[in-house]
């Protein structure tokens, strides 16, 4: 494809995002290109990254294109993140030819905004601090709660692209093995800092084709993904519940560290979620998964109380510690889901607890970065059930490794740790 080519299918990549609000973009990028396989692998590469570079910074390029008194359009946004990366008018004039392939020719009134930009750095003082920080305006106060001075700090690293991380399947082979099977496969990795059976793969290339992964040795997992599953201390012959499973990305690192011994029950509400991990168990030789959906009435929990050692409950919530790898969830989030979110882990937190045995353990993880998600949960949960109390990390960490963390939550960030945002409480029942 020739430079305005690629132009021209950011540009209707972020239209067709922008006409799906309630789809992820990944998907749409997905049935987007499945519907023009005639670009190229490199081409690909690159509309996807003039596209994911818009959304990331688009509060900031919005302003820029208003300020500049312009139009926010998917064209001026495109437009207007080349400039922010040196490219002059007259070299955007150049591409905007309204040639085959090309996007149509620049009105003066766009070369009048564009031209204001020129030379302007992405940041200006006067941009308010959502904007600085690419957040929804009502969310700064909460972001601002968790990272006080460090707030601009953090939200900066949220905004770079997520690395792939890959987690060993032990019970498929040892992590030297993964990596040795990985540099054979043409995409060399390297250990990740904390998990023991991380890796991180620093050009983002496809991982699905490579025999590592087909064979079921490495399985693409965030690296604070896999320390949650670390944290529940899930061992062989013991009876877990993996209570919010999904598709069963925990569900596996949970089977591996029992290997493959012991009782795991992976439940969700969702059954298709469910079913998508089935092929995922069979791909990691794992067997000893049983799976539930809840039903209204379902007395499950009634007849199953008090008989698990363990129980991981990934909680639904905001998604705030994701966003460098769904930067487009930002806009969509509102002050009404963290109300509704905030409600909703409450009563799983409750129902899940109820499996535990004395003496066995509740994990609850969000991938959020909000207080009121995580610890504030945490405490209110204590609060009303006096028969619990939380564990340390350090004395739930069971590596001979430093914790991550100090205190009594695991919290994680793309700046401290170059993981995603996740947090994990350890709570025991003690009486």
């Amino acid at each position: 494809m020739t430079p305005a080519a690629r132009i021209e299918a950011a540009i209707a990549l972020i239209a067709a995002i922008d006409g799906a609000p309630r789809k992820p973009a990944d998907a749409v990028a997905n049935a987007f290109f499945r519907e023009r396989r005639y670009i190229g692998s490199g081409d690909r590469r690159a509309v996807s990254d003039r596209a994911w570079g818009v959304i990331r910074a688009r509060r900031r390029l919005s302003w820029w294109v208003e300020r500049c008194r312009g139009h926010v359009s998917p064209r001026m946004l495109v437009a207007a993140s080349l400039m922010h990366d040196g490219w002059t008018v007259d070299g955007l004039l150049q591409s905007f030819t309204a040639g085959r392939f090309a996007p149509e020719k620049l009105s003066v009134d766009e070369r009048k905004t564009l031209t204001s930009m020129t030379g302007c750095p992405l940041l200006h003082p006067d941009m308010p601090m959502a904007v600085r920080i690419e957040a929804p305006d009502w969310v700064v106060p909460h972001l601002a709660a968790r990272f006080g001075d460090a707030l601009e700090a953090e939200m900066t690293a949220m905004d770079k692209p997520a690395p792939v991380d890959l987690r060993v399947n032990l019970l498929k082979g040892t992590r030297d093995e993964a990596l040795a099977a990985m540099a054979e496969a043409g995409l060399p990795a390297e250990p990740t800092p904390y998990s023991p059976w991380g890796l991180r793969v620093s050009n983002r290339q496809p991982v699905v084709g490579l025999k590592p992964f087909q064979d079921g040795l490495v399985e693409i997992q965030d690296e604070g993904s896999q320390l949650i599953a670390l944290m529940v201390g899930a061992a062989p012959e013991m009876r877990v519940a993996d209570w919010c499973a999904g598709a069963g990305g925990k569900t596996l690192a949970l089977a591996m560290t029992m290997a493959n011994r012991g009782h795991i029950v992976a439940s969700d509400v969702s059954t298709i979620r469910l079913d998508a991990a089935v092929k995922r168990l069979r791909r990691a030789g794992v067997h000893n998964v049983e799976r539930h959906v809840p039903e209204a009435g379902d007395k499950w929990i009634k007849r199953r109380a008090a008989t698990f050692d363990r129980v991981l409950v990934d909680a639904p919530c905001t998604g705030t510690g994701t966003w460098r790898r769904n930067p487009d969830a930002r806009p969509r989030l509102t002050d009404r889901d963290l109300t509704e979110l905030v409600a909703k882990q409450a009563m799983i937190l409750d129902q899940a607890s109820k499996l535990v045995r004395k003496g066995g353990r509740v994990v609850y993880a969000t991938c959020s970065v909000l207080l009121e998600e995580n610890e504030a949960q945490v405490q209110s949960f204590l609060s009303t059930h006096p028969d619990f109390a939380v564990v340390p990390v350090a004395q739930a960490w069971p590596l001979p490794t430093p914790t991550p963390c100090d205190g009594d939550f695991l919290s994680l960030t793309p700046l401290r740790h170059g993981t995603d945002g996740f947090f994990a409480a350890v709570i025991e029942r003690r009486g």
